[in-house]
């Protein structure tokens, strides 16, 4: 399943700068994600996640996103496609219907069932009305078939990027816990809780995964932005989350953070 002949890479398109992904959000994109107002430092732009089994595909697909500013992880199995998207944040999922083994409509499914809400943007060469509905009813945000022109593609993701970064939750909650994301503030039975910089960023990556088992290698990766995954660390995080479950649980008669031995912490409502 080719795509067509105007998809290519960076290297072969118009350096002119009209066609390059978000160019008017990289900005706010670096800014944003650095957490400084005005930083200069330049990160990158939107995650995207592409399940694609096709090899010629997906690099096509990853050499053009990237050429366009975004940061791009690629599974090529509906299986590692779902265990990169239910562990890891992204931005967009580009997600191939046909895939060994586990479908690309069923892997969709189960995402949202896990609650996983972020934009995906379904490929395939099946076209018909009924594929579409199918595809968009199992909780696709959008659908293109294949072959397809790389400009479509690109401005098929700038509109769903923009729609997820509109829809984001800014308000979390577990129980009687609340936090606000936009004002970065932390109550729980309408009782504010003071939170440092870094036990706040644990607590809502926490709260995003409620139910789930969120790893130490997770918080390594996602909270501490650190792939090294070294003793001294686990006893940073272990201290860091000792600290949390204090001000969030003490005094409470329902404990909400929950640490299950051996293997990480997750966040809920009583001890069940």
């Amino acid at each position: 399943m080719p795509l067509s002949s105007s998809a290519g890479t960076g290297a072969d398109r118009d350096d002119s700068g009209a066609r390059h992904l978000l160019s008017d959000d990289a900005l706010e994109w670096s800014v944003r994600r650095a957490g400084v107002p005005g930083a200069s430092e330049i990160v990158q732009g939107p995650s995207v996640l592409v399940v694609e089994d096709e090899q010629n595909v997906a690099k096509a697909l990853r050499d053009g996103l990237v050429a366009e500013c975004c940061d791009v992880s690629t599974a090529g199995t509906g299986e590692e496609g779902f265990f990169l998207a239910s562990t890891r944040p992204f931005d967009l999922v580009v997600l191939d219907r046909m895939l060994p083994g586990r479908d690309g409509l069923e892997i969709l499914r189960a995402l949202r069932q896990k609650g996983i809400l972020c934009p995906v943007l379904v490929l395939t060469a099946r076209d018909s009305v009924e594929d579409r509905v199918e595809g968009l009813d199992a909780g696709a945000d959008d659908y293109l078939a294949k072959p397809f022109a790389f400009p479509e593609l690109l401005a098929r993701v700038r509109a769903l990027v923009r729609r997820g970064r509109g829809d984001q939750l800014t308000r979390l909650a577990v129980a009687d816990l609340a936090v606000d994301l936009t004002e970065r503030t932390v109550t729980r039975a309408g009782s504010v809780v003071e939170l440092t910089v870094r036990e706040f960023e644990l607590l809502a990556y926490l709260v995003r995964h409620k139910g789930s088992l969120v790893s130490r290698e997770m918080l390594a990766r996602d909270v501490w932005k650190e792939t090294d995954r070294s003793t001294p660390l686990d006893n940073v995080i272990e201290v860091h989350v000792a600290r949390l479950r204090k001000r969030v649980d003490q005094g409470h008669a329902v404990r909400l953070i929950h640490t299950v031995r051996g293997v990480g912490y997750t966040i809920r409502e009583g001890d069940g």
